[in-house]
């Protein structure tokens, strides 16, 4: 049965799309690591506790009346017995019905509260990560960790752990009945339960590999559909739709496969288990029945003690089983843990500065920097100064480290070398909240939320009036065109603002940056891509929203650099040229190389 996991585990493996397995983790500190978000419901586990005392002990007090029905009443033919045992036993049903109503509803509020916690931890530690950290990882396995996975956690630890209690109780009170009826016919059965422990200990193990194999899979499987769908009109314009399917197939057979061999092993050891159970009645039957010729041994004590023993096999068979429903959750924890241990690039300094409102000037003073993981550098010996309301643009070629040095004024990075300054202070000693309210960002890739064009201008403003949207939404130029959707601002703009045109979109986001009011304004390429009437719709606004703050303009086609009051030419990372335009194209440098064969389309 192993060779046969490995082999069927090890199909498909060459693909890049398989998103690596989280490390191992013992049991022992999957509960350390998780036991914490039980608090608030801890106070519940008590009647939990209490529940599953109870209801064995009603079980048991079921069948010992159904012995008294067929010793008291049925053998005797003796009706008189039964005026009692009738409403006793529609007593204990209905006991046992409430029993099972509170522990129910109680469970089940623990295990919500705890999932509550715990996904709520989680999702706020993920926004909490540095950008590096999305750079590297595929959203779609984040994904299915932060939502699947955390469900599987909760089965680990309380609902698991729950199920081990109660079952325990059930074969401690069964046990006891068993021995206070027949002590030679309990031993005998229990002869068989190590058989139930050797073989769930095998076949755990391999469950617990096809699980881990399983919730990895199903982690690239979330990541390709959410590659695929996030990128749909890609897809359908280059007739990828072929290929996408491929890659979305080999996974599900990946997990298929995984699936299958999981469930192979289930299938292989439920029979195996029935045997063992079916051999342990057989044996005590057989005995109870010499026993009952022998007149050592009443029939309904007989019959009470084979149903007895089905209630004993009953929680062995599922504490036996209750190993492999533990070792599949483990392997959905230690894809969160993993999670968990992940740790921010940038982090914010204890007693960091709380500056307020910024005055904005941003200095940036011999910066270097390199991507984690790289071995070259994108930005080298980089120095420049904007003043409080000055525009300074920052131009060069595809991958001269323009939107790096955007990510460091964000502090999404820190520099290896050098320093990034806010009014004066190193932005590593600046509160990371009061650092990005101080600025507002316009990006080429146009960031909308599914939610009302309404939602999506405030966005940049929590508790932002009606009137102060509105308001930015004329200064962006976008009240217009607002007024003839067809609910106006509460129009839904659609999955990634689809239902707006490129140009709409940027305005929307003009307007967000317009109502955040921030000294320091950050335009990266915010008109490539747009065609030339969209880019005069685009321009004037843009321009509202610029002045009296400090503007850094990143841009690669050189829209707005005529009117900056200083260019910074990048190249490979280094600062090659600056100064104002005019200056610039009398050097005959780059700048001017630039300007002249009109890489990026320069205003003459």
């Amino acid at each position: 049965m192993a060779h046969v996991l490995r082999r069927l585990l090890s199909m498909g493996e060459t693909t890049d799309d398989v998103v690596a397995a989280a490390p191992p983790v013992s049991p022992r500190e999957v509960f350390r690591r998780f036991w914490p978000y039980t608090r608030g419901g801890r106070r519940w586990l008590l009647p939990v506790v209490l529940f599953s005392l109870t209801a064995p002990a009603v079980d048991a007090a079921e069948l010992w009346l159904f012995k008294i029905v067929v010793d008291d009443v049925l053998v005797p033919r003796d009706l008189r017995p039964f005026l009692w045992v009738a409403p006793a036993y529609v007593g204990l049903v209905l006991l046992s019905g409430v029993l099972g109503f509170a522990d129910d509803v109680t469970s089940t509020w623990v295990g919500e509260r705890f999932l509550l916690a715990l996904r709520s931890d989680v999702f706020r530690h993920v926004q909490g990560l540095s950008l590096g950290f999305f750079e590297r990882r595929r959203l779609g396995d984040v994904l299915s960790r932060v939502t699947g996975d955390v469900d599987a956690v909760e089965t680990f630890l309380l609902s698991g752990v729950a199920d081990a209690l109660y079952y325990v109780i059930r074969l401690a009170v069964f046990l006891g009945l068993l021995f206070y009826l027949r002590w030679d016919l309990t031993l005998l059965a229990l002869l068989i339960v190590p058989l139930f422990w050797a073989a769930a200990r095998h076949f755990s193990r391999l469950v617990k590999d096809a699980s881990r194999e399983r919730r990895r899979r199903g982690g690239s499987l979330s990541a390709i559909a959410e590659e695929s769908l996030g990128n749909v009109v890609l897809v359908q314009a280059y007739n990828r739709q072929a290929w996408e399917e491929h890659r979305f197939d080999r996974e599900s057979l990946g997990r298929f496969r995984a699936a299958m061999a999981s469930a192979r092993i289930r299938a292989v050891y439920a029979p195996v288990v029935e045997v063992i159970e079916v051999t342990g009645g057989l044996a005590v039957m057989g005995l109870g029945t010499w026993k009952l010729a022998q007149g050592q041994l009443t029939l309904g004590g007989l019959l009470v003690f084979l149903a007895l023993i089905g209630k004993l096999y009953s929680p062995v068979r599922a504490l036996s089983g209750l190993a492999t429903t533990f070792y599949a959750a483990a392997a959905s924890a230690e894809r969160i843990i993993e999670l968990l241990d992940q740790r921010p690039q940038v982090t914010e300094a204890a007693g960091a500065r709380r500056i307020g409102r910024a005055r904005g000037e941003v200095e940036f003073d011999g910066v270097w920097f390199r991507y984690p993981g790289s071995t070259s550098w994108a930005l080298s010996d980089v120095t420049f100064h904007a003043a409080p309301g000055e525009t300074l643009a920052l131009v060069g070629a595809s991958g001269a480290g323009k939107s790096t040095l955007a990510k460091l004024q964000l502090r999404f990075y820190d520099p290896e070398r050098g320093a990034v300054r806010l009014d004066g202070t190193d932005l590593r000693e600046l509160a990371l909240a009061d650092l990005r309210e101080s600025v507002a960002v316009v990006l080429q890739e146009t960031l909308v939320f599914h939610g009302t064009v309404r939602e999506n201008i405030a966005y940049g403003r929590p508790g932002a009036t009606e009137a102060d949207i509105v308001a930015a939404a004329r200064a962006a130029d976008a009240h217009d065109f607002i007024e003839l959707l067809p609910e106006g601002y509460d129009t839904p703009v659609g999955q990634r603002g689809r239902t707006l045109s490129g140009g709409q979109g940027q305005r929307l986001a003009i307007a967000r940056a317009m109502i955040r009011d921030a000294p320091v304004l950050l335009l990266d390429e915010p008109t490539t891509g747009l065609d030339a009437r969209s880019v005069r719709r685009v321009m004037d606004p843009l321009r509202r929203l610029m002045a009296g703050r400090t503007t850094i303009v990143i841009s690669h086609n050189l829209l707005t650099v005529r009117d900056a009051t200083h260019i910074v030419v990048l190249d490979h990372g280094r600062v090659v040229e600056h100064g104002p335009h005019e200056d610039l194209l009398a050097h005959d440098g780059t700048y001017a190389r630039l300007h002249r064969f009109g890489v990026g389309a320069l205003p003459s």
